[in-house]
C-alpha cells in the first residue's frame, strides 16, 4: 500500500515515513499539503498520514479539497495541539483516525489493519 506522509516538519517526516516503511508500506512524503495536492499522484494513494497544523494549507483544509475534489483518501490526522472541534470536524468528514504527536507505531498499524492493507 502506498502511504503519503503530508508533514511540513521535517524530522517528524522522515521518522514517520520509517516507521511506515518498517510497517511494510511504501512511502512518499510531503512538506505541504499544497505539494500533495499537485503531486498528480493521488489516484495512487491507499492512505494518507497527515499532521493537522502546518503553514499555508492545513490538514482538515486539505481534507476538503479532497473531499470536493471526490477523491476522499483515507486519512490518518495527527497533531501535538488537539482539539475537540477539530478531532471531531476531521473524523466527521471521514478521517479514520486522529493521533496525538508523537505518533505511537502500535497506533499507526491499528488504523492501518483497520483498511486491511498491512502486511
Amino acid at each position: 500500500m502506498i502511504v503519503s506522509i503530508v508533514d511540513d516538519d521535517e524530522h517528524v517526516r522522515l521518522a514517520t515515513c520509517n516507521l511506515l516503511r518498517s510497517l511494510g508500506c511504501d512511502v512518499r512524503a510531503y512538506s505541504s499539503a499544497e505539494a500533495f495536492l499537485d503531486s498528480g499522484r493521488l489516484g495512487d494513494v491507499g492512505c494518507v498520514i497527515s499532521d493537522v497544523q502546518m503553514p499555508g494549507m492545513g490538514g482538515i483544509e486539505m481534507q476538503r479539497k479532497l473531499n470536493e475534489m471526490n477523491a476522499a483518501l483515507p486519512i490518518i490526522f495527527f497533531s501535538a495541539f488537539d482539539s475537540h472541534a477539530t478531532r471531531t470536524e476531521a473524523l466527521d468528514n471521514g478521517a479514520l483516525c486522529f493521533l496525538d504527536k508523537p505518533l505511537n507505531g502500535d497506533a499507526v498499524l491499528a488504523c492501518l489493519e483497520g483498511l486491511g492493507h498491512t502486511r
